[in-house]
């Protein structure tokens, strides 16, 4: 019986370090920091990312980002869940179908991949996925997520992967020392929770920074007669100078202290707290008292 009878039989096979190099090879494939390449080399780690996703067992359809060599975007497909697959490598996108053709022909079908930059992908590529699970390329993991989160509104939940320290800033309740503008703009559209470490002898080459799972559940955002392009600049500006009051650190958003004063009256805002102190709601009522 050939590798591939034996596949076809047992269901789709995951990748290990062996499999992971051995395609890296064959594509003359070196990692390059710039893109954030980190393979995952560990069979038990795709599969408690999958396990994790708490994705139906009906299945759904699985955005995912930087799938790589496909170790994940097996894992997800092994579960019977359907894959979009954005890559921005053009040789990584070439090559994935035929890694999965190979380690998992049962499912070939069921893979789409989209060559694009996650940064720039529109609603057009993506379709109507349900679920994103992903290994976020670290250096920009924050903007990625919260681009697809505004262009892919049929996204209900997700599980991503992130430098241990973006996990902490994505999860951050107001007030904590972590508490930023990653944490405020998530959660226009999502609760967000730590859902566990990840170690980094899990990963060829392996990182120099620890890893953890995010987990996200999107709910309606705050109501208000504002846009959401609105909301954010109060966010920008209330963090860009971290330690001052909103009092002043809003005077870059409204110059006009009289006006200022009033709006954030209006909304029910101390002006002396800082912006650390406010949640989504309180940043959208300040938007929102402009008008």
């Amino acid at each position: 019986m050939t590798s591939a009878d034996s596949s076809t039989s047992a269901g789709p096979r995951l990748l290990g370090p062996a499999e992971v190099r051995s395609l890296a090879a064959s594509l003359g494939l070196r990692p390059t920091k710039q893109r954030g390449q980190n393979f995952v080399i560990d069979p038990n780690t795709v599969r408690r990312i999958v396990r994790a996703a708490d994705l139906s067992p009906a299945g759904e359809t699985v955005l995912e980002v930087g799938p790589g060599l496909g170790s994940l975007t097996l894992a997800l497909l092994a579960e019977g869940h359907r894959v979009t697959a954005v890559e921005i490598d053009p040789l990584l996108a070439g090559a994935l179908p035929a890694t999965i053709a190979e380690y998992a022909p049962g499912q070939a079908d069921k893979l789409t991949v989209v060559e694009a930059d996650a940064m720039n992908v529109g609603p057009d590529q993506l379709g109507s996925p349900d679920a994103c699970v992903a290994n976020l390329p670290y250096n920009v993991a924050v903007p990625v997520l919260l681009h697809l989160l505004e262009v892919a509104p049929t996204l209900r939940h997700g599980l991503v992967m992130v430098q241990s320290e973006v996990a902490d800033r994505l999860a951050a309740p107001p007030g904590s020392r972590t508490y930023g503008i990653p944490s405020a703009k998530a959660a226009w559209y999502a609760d967000i929770r730590r859902a566990g470490p990840i170690g980094r002898n899990v990963f060829w080459p392996a990182p120099n920074v620890d890893s953890g799972l995010v987990a996200f559940s999107r709910r309606e955002p705050p109501s208000t007669t504002v846009d959401r392009e609105e909301v954010f600049a109060v966010i920008d500006a209330a963090f860009s100078q971290r330690r001052k009051t909103l009092r002043s650190a809003l005077a870059r958003w409204m110059p006009d202290r009289d006006r200022l004063d009033a709006v954030l009256g209006a909304a029910g805002i101390d002006p002396t707290l800082r912006g650390e102190m406010l949640g989504i709601r309180e940043f959208t009522a300040i938007a929102g008292a402009k008008h």
